[in-house]
């Protein structure tokens, strides 16, 4: 893709992810149902975490972009360093697992994930736009532009870190509240918890992996060239 053309898509993604998360900010809220955005407020879902992730790598990108249309190369080089890191340690993975998590469940039984009363708070559209357009987002970035992957060794202990870091913050507000972010997390024993968190880091590990897969498919083992 042209570096002009690149620069309108990700102006255009990072307006889009800026408008999507300027809505849930200010979802009305009411009649929300007990628990929702009470303590950690919405930062305690990952679904919101990784909107604010998303906004933040196409930022990224379009100053690249901006960046490398300025002729502005040794600026560039190191906002576009920051950018690949973001894209392939979290922002690719976070996005799929987002997507492919949430609809799992979904489509098994709701009420473990997103109830029903969720309905009259989140509107179908803001819904979808959380959970569901991440994924093309994702993909699409793949198909627009290379992206320089770590090590495998760095690209896993930071993956790594991702994951536990919110481990961590889901079993800190069960601490401290006694309920959990997600419904699905009640219904496991501790040795089953832990498991699941287990499956949960293999599942973001794979991720990681097929992102790379791609972006090595696609490009080759080719860096931007300035």
């Amino acid at each position: 893709m042209e570096i002009s053309t690149l620069t309108v898509y990700h102006c255009l993604a990072f307006a889009w992810y800026l408008f999507v998360n300027y809505s849930v900010k200010h979802l009305r809220t009411e009649n929300r149902p007990s628990g929702l955005f009470l303590y950690g407020g919405q930062w305690k879902y990952l679904t919101i975490l990784n909107l604010v992730l998303q906004a933040v790598f196409y930022g990224v990108s379009f100053l690249a972009d901006v960046l490398r249309l300025s002729k502005k190369l040794r600026c560039a080089k190191c906002v576009i360093s920051s950018r690949d890191l973001i894209f392939s340690a979290m922002a690719f993975p976070l996005s799929t697992f987002v997507c492919v998590s949430f609809w799992g469940l979904y489509a098994y039984d709701r009420d473990l994930v997103y109830p029903k009363s969720f309905d009259g708070i989140i509107p179908q559209w803001l819904n979808h736009a959380m959970h569901t357009t991440v994924l093309p987002f994702a993909f699409l970035e793949i198909f627009a532009t290379p992206h320089r992957y770590p090590t495998k060794k760095k690209g896993l202990v930071l993956v790594g870190l991702v994951h536990l870091l919110y481990m961590s913050w889901v079993l800190w507000i069960y601490s401290v509240t006694g309920e959990w972010v997600y419904p699905v997390l009640g219904v496991f024993s501790p040795v089953e918890l832990a498991a699941f968190f287990a499956g949960c880091f293999a599942t973001m590990v794979c991720f990681y992996s097929f992102g790379e897969f791609l972006n090595r498919m696609i490009w080759g083992q080719c860096f931007i060239s300035f």
